[in-house]
């Protein structure tokens, strides 16, 4: 379930509070209290079994001595009540209730409380806020049900946490700094509601415009995506996650799942849904006034103005140690600046405009800094003098601010002296901070919430372009393995699944003793390397077990003999069946990189990438991201490393085949993508220089899925196996789903609409589409929207858009809402029908129980399609409107 009956929860017309005594101390007279307190204008009932009256109010003995059916009901009762309670609340009619009891993991007759309590309001759709949580309060609704020690101040942010004590504590804090909500949520142990229903609800609530999160864990990983993806489309949503410590990846045995830690693998997702991550309570608060008035993203190069050299120095440090960008201003800029700066200005970055400077002198030195193009966002920074007063200060500026086309951020130092400034920019909506390091830290949060926003629009296929693995090759190297028993591929056997996947490999052969080891390297040619070959042993360096460039046959069996030797004695348990026999490969300067996959317990497989080599671990220079990857996402993957710079080449060093290794990267992720049985994968080394890369080793563990299993990947890829091909007219057209690359595309097919064709599918006069919302129709989560696009062939080399059908589900998949064009020079020609029977058919094979649609009167070409193909049409319309409405299943 997500949204389903939480409007019950969130905005309810009655409660009742069950569990109260006339105890100061019992929880539901603290409930109680709260819900009376905050001013709740609908009826509060109160059930306790022991009491005629408590607090002057009378109460029911049971559930179904109520008068009605609450909306919510709120229980504070011993855990072994609570199925029962949900029970006769369900059957009573209730559809919402928040359980602050605790100690509910506990199990009688084998099944835990829990699990009682999710069995009894399931069949009447009874959602349930926890168990053992804080409970809730929305100021907007006069609701505070919960056992906080006050009510939350209204305003805008919605706040969600898991932990009940936290909430305690960052309700006080926020009530102490006047920070209001539209929401505060613990969710406990969110045994139903979670993350991803509340992200759903919220993300269309027009009185929240941004989503604080502290989150511990996460259950379902694709629908908190999904979630996530959507609400990031329409608000800010920042998170703070506790664990931050790596102790969960101890137990790996590659290091590509030693390296991508759950914390790691969360930055990955949180990046993949254009999302925030803050590192402290704080900073949430921080980051919502920093990304509540955003103007459109220039890039990342920041100016700092200043009125003293500290401030400008401390603002530059904290640039520099975040991975920042102080703009380098051009010979132009220095020479307006030169202009209008007295001539002991530093004449660079921070921009000094000297401890003295008038009120004109701020605006011309930000005039300035607005126009140069080499500048795309400016701090301004102001330290209190005796010369003039800030204030003054502040309303030069700001006419200038609010018309500027760059964003920019203020840090007003100091208390008193500088508080009728601050004001004036927060009334303005200007983000302003008391220090420079507070102030960067704003501007370093919205350079990296908008590089995760673009990463939300990545929408890359599972499936490479112009590229055919031999899959049937590598998922049958990974069956053997199961009918074998096996946990690892052997050497030999990882080789050949990288070169199924088109992935250069050195030639490897698998041996039994010295004298086979010697035939082989003769095969090969010499040098060769030669490597222990046992189940037991993943990491051979470790143990002695390998030995490289080897010259002839006798470097050959001595190193064998040897090998064998040392492994006998680093590990005698290990079960020793022969050794590997490689190429070496001839590629001095070549830079050792990692590639590899693992897989996260919770979101699934993680596509890791990194400096290699044997000391990988102790470097610890690595990125995780989420597949499917594209080549924009791995080359931003490759961008979040250390060793990234090397890459690109340096004195006098060549720089890498950047294609070869994208090349690799996407063919891992498809990989990830295509074989269900891939668990853990290591290419460590994978050599990389202007040839190209090479595989030199290989690890690959396998798992047995479970049959039935759904898709382990918590980003649902591009479903290219939903294009196919229409004949219409006598004209093959492509129908595909749309991608976000259709912009252009899209843009084009609305400007030669007519007129009337645009109101008919907007029911408005329209003669262009913004580009917010084009962006917005090509850019959709798969899991929760598809549209279908027809392309043409044109006189171009780009096909050309003949229609399009979109439908948007709602969270529950109940109910798809539909609309649909075709354009004129299509229409009357079966390519409608044809689109729409494409869509429906998709709908009902990912069961969606109906489809609606709207349509003006007077499109009647509409209505008489839409009856063809079993649509229900309301003939006589409301408003101008008919209603169309398809039964897909029961």
């Amino acid at each position: 379930m997500s949204v389903r009956n939480l409007e019950a929860l969130l905005a309810p017309a009655s409660v009742a509070v069950i569990g109260v005594s006339d105890r100061p101390d019992n929880l539901g007279q603290v409930v109680l209290r709260n819900v009376q307190g905050s001013g709740f204008k609908g009826p509060v009932w109160v059930v306790d079994h022991r009491n005629g009256n408590v607090a002057g109010q009378a109460t029911f003995p049971d559930v179904e001595s109520l008068p009605a059916a609450p909306d919510l009901a709120v229980i504070c009762t011993p855990a072994a009540t609570v199925p029962g309670l949900i029970e006769a609340l369900a059957h009573k009619g209730t559809r919402a209730a928040a359980v602050l009891s605790a100690g509910l993991k506990q199990s009688v007759g084998g099944v835990t409380l829990e699990q009682s309590m999710l069995e009894a309001a399931r069949p009447h759709l009874l959602r349930i806020l926890g168990p053992n949580c804080l409970g809730l309060l929305v100021p907007g609704a006069q609701l505070n049900a919960s056992f906080a020690p006050g009510n939350a101040l209204p305003g805008s942010l919605a706040f969600i946490t898991q932990s009940g004590a936290l909430a305690t504590a960052m309700l006080d804090w926020a009530n102490a700094h006047s920070i209001g909500f539209s929401h505060f949520i613990s969710v406990g142990d969110s045994a139903d509601v979670d993350f991803g229903d509340m992200l759903d609800y919220l993300a269309s609530d027009p009185g929240t415009r941004a989503i604080l999160m502290y989150m511990e864990s996460v259950k379902a990983a694709r629908k908190f995506m999904s979630a996530a993806r959507a609400a990031s489309r329409n608000k800010p949503v920042i998170v703070v996650k506790a664990g931050r410590a790596p102790a969960g990846a101890k137990a790996a045995a590659s290091h590509t799942g030693a390296l991508a830690g759950s914390d790691a693998v969360f930055d990955a997702v949180v990046r993949r849904a254009g999302m925030l991550r803050v590192d402290t309570l704080e900073s949430l608060f921080d980051a919502a006034e920093t990304l509540a008035h955003v103007k459109p993203w220039r890039g990342e190069r920041l100016a700092l103005l200043t009125n003293g050299g500290g401030a400008g120095v401390l603002a530059a440090d904290a640039l520099s140690l975040g991975g920042g960008q102080l703009a380098e201003l051009g010979p132009e800029t220095l020479k307006a600046l030169d202009q209008c700066l007295p001539a002991t200005w530093p004449g660079a970055n921070p921009v000094d405009i000297i401890g003295d400077a008038p009120v004109a002198r701020y605006g011309a030195a930000l005039r300035v800094l607005l126009a140069a193009p080499e500048v795309d966002g400016v701090l301004l920074m102001h330290a209190p003098t005796a010369i003039v007063p800030s204030a003054e200060i502040a309303a030069e500026c700001l006419p200038l601010i609010q018309q500027a086309a760059k964003p920019v951020l203020a840090c007003w130092l100091g208390g008193a002296t500088v508080a009728a400034a601050r004001q004036a920019f927060n009334r303005a909506g200007i983000a302003s901070y008391g220090t420079p390091e507070r102030a960067v830290a704003g501007w370093l949060q919205r350079v990296t919430y908008l590089r995760n926003q673009e990463a939300l629009l990545q929408l890359p296929s599972a499936v490479l372009d112009d590229f055919r693995p031999d899959t049937a090759q590598a998922q049958a190297l990974l069956d053997q393995a199961l009918r074998d028993g096996r946990e690892w591929l052997d050497e030999e056997q990882a080789k050949l699944l990288l070169q199924a996947y088109g992935i250069p490999t050195v030639e490897t052969q698998k041996v039994h003793d010295a004298e086979e080891a010697v035939a082989a390297a003769t095969r090969i040619g010499f040098p060769v390397a030669l490597k222990i070959l046992s189940p037991q042993i993943l990491h051979k360096s470790d143990v002695g077990g390998v030995a490289l460039n080897l010259e002839s046959a006798d470097d050959v069996r001595s190193a064998a003999m040897r090998m064998r030797q040392r492994v006998a004695h680093a590990q005698p348990n290990a079960h020793v069946l022969g050794f590997t026999v490689q190429a070496m490969a001839q590629r001095r300067g070549a830079y050792e990189l990692i590639v590899g996959v693992a897989s996260d317990a919770v979101f699934g497989p993680v596509i890791l990438f990194g400096e290699g080599g044997t000391a990988v671990e102790l470097r610890k220079d690595r990125a995780v991201g989420l597949p499917p990857l594209n080549e924009r996402l791995a080359r931003d993957l490759i961008a979040q490393t250390q060793v990234a710079a090397l890459l690109a080449g340096y004195r006098g060093r060549a720089a890498i085949d950047q294609g070869a290794l994208i090349g690799a990267m996407l063919k891992v992720s498809q990989m990830a993508c295509d074989l269900p049985a891939l668990a853990e994968l290591d290419i460590n080394p994978l050599l990389a220089d202007a040839q190209g890369v090479l595989a030199l080793d290989a690890r690959v563990r396998v798992r047995r899925p479970v049959a039935g299993e759904p898709s382990r990947l918590a980003v649902r890829p591009y479903p290219s196996a939903l294009e196919e091909k229409l004949t219409v007219g006598g004209v093959e057209l492509l129908a595909r789903p749309i991608r976000p690359e259709d912009g252009e595309r899209l843009a084009a097919f609305y400007a030669k609409a007519s007129p009337a064709d645009m109101r008919l599918r907007f029911f408005m006069a329209r003669r262009e589409v913004p580009h917010s919302e084009l962006a917005r129709y090509c850019q959709i989560d798969y899991e929760r929207e598809m549209t279908f696009v027809a392309l043409a062939p044109g006189g171009g080399d780009a096909p050309a858009m003949a229609g399009e059908v979109r439908a948007v589900c709602d969270p529950d998949n109940r109910t798809a809402e539909f609309a649909m064009q075709v354009a004129a020079s299509w229409q009357g020609k079966g390519l409608g029908r044809a689109l729409l029977a494409k869509l429906i058919r998709y709908l009902r094979e990912r069961g969606t129980g109906e489809v609606i649609g709207q349509c003006l009167v007077e499109n009647v070409a509409m209505a008489a399609l839409a009856r063809r193909l079993g649509f229900e049409v309301d003939a006589e319309g409301k408003d101008g409107v008919m209603a169309m409405r398809l039964v897909l299943s029961g």
